[in-house]
């Protein structure tokens, strides 16, 4: 009997599991709960999001995407939502599926019926709205150095060493608005190019405790099942890391957060006041 639960703690994983709904998300919690009992030696932690009907939603929800790994299990139907979701997912390299696949698709194929996915019909099309959807976009496309060669046509860069919540902060000031990219500092890899040349946005660097770095490193670590990567969470090397990032900012001079004990919200509203002094400032 020993030996059975022994060899089950070994073989066992744990997942994360995000469920996203447009209503209750008893859709969605029905089939993930049963999928997961077919499973063995797996431990599941489950994330849910209710009610899930404007588009402004999207960003946060991607925000904690960005934080953990995990798979996607999402039943939002309406057109533009479903799209930012899900293009969200695949620029960070998360699996994700539609609640209703495959079995709708093969009941369309089956019936000859046509599948008519509903546009969102609770949010407004004016222009704050079109200009969400835009910094939604160009969010998504310029995170993580993605498009790093191109970056004059953000509203703020966003710098900092890996894990120092670059992601979840671009992904809030989407949501209002605001065209954000981030780039990530590599240790022993000069910056790109593009980022000392630019001109017209803000550029804010982000940084974080050496020791709560540490933590939020190595829980990545075991959320990806790494054990080979040592030094991504080495402490010696991360107050070195640390270090050189800071050293960068000021020459640069750069302004700098420090995202240890903030939230997400509220280094985000920093960066929005930020844009807002330079704004009356005329810079």
């Amino acid at each position: 009997m020993m030996k059975e639960k022994g060899r089950k703690a070994e073989h066992s994983r744990t997942i994360v599991l995000y469920l996203v709904s447009h209503a209750s998300g008893e859709l969605v919690e029905m089939l993930a709960r049963n999928a997961v009992t077919q499973l063995t030696g797996l431990e599941v932690k489950r994330r849910l999001w209710k009610m899930v009907r404007h588009l402004d939603q999207v960003p946060e929800i991607l925000g904690t995407f960005a934080s953990s790994p995990g798979y996607v299990l999402h039943s939002i139907s309406h057109h533009d939502i479903r799209e930012a979701l899900e293009e969200g997912c695949r620029r960070l390299n998360l699996p994700y599926q539609f609640a209703l696949e495959p079995l709708l698709g093969r009941l369309a194929g089956y019936s000859g019926a046509t599948v008519q996915f509903h546009n969102s019909s609770g949010d407004a099309f004016d222009e704050d709205y079109y200009r969400r959807v835009e910094a939604m976009k160009y969010t998504l496309a310029h995170d993580d150095g993605i498009g790093s060669d191109d970056l004059e046509g953000a509203d703020v860069i966003v710098v900092g060493v890996s894990r120092a919540t670059k992601t979840p902060t671009c992904m809030y000031l989407a949501s209002r608005g605001i065209k954000a990219a981030n780039v990530p500092l590599v240790p022993g890899a000069p910056p790109p190019l593009a980022l000392l040349h630019v001109r017209k946005p803000l550029i804010v660097g982000l940084t974080v405790d050496p020791v709560r770095l540490a933590m939020v490193r190595a829980a990545r670590l075991t959320a990806l099942q790494d054990d080979t990567n040592t030094d991504y969470a080495d402490i010696d090397g991360l107050r070195k890391e640390v270090l050189e990032a800071r050293r960068l900012f000021i020459r640069r001079g750069w302004p700098i957060i420090d995202a240890t004990h903030r939230s997400i919200e509220q280094t985000a509203s920093m960066i929005v006041e930020m844009l807002r002094k330079r704004a009356i400032e005329g810079h």
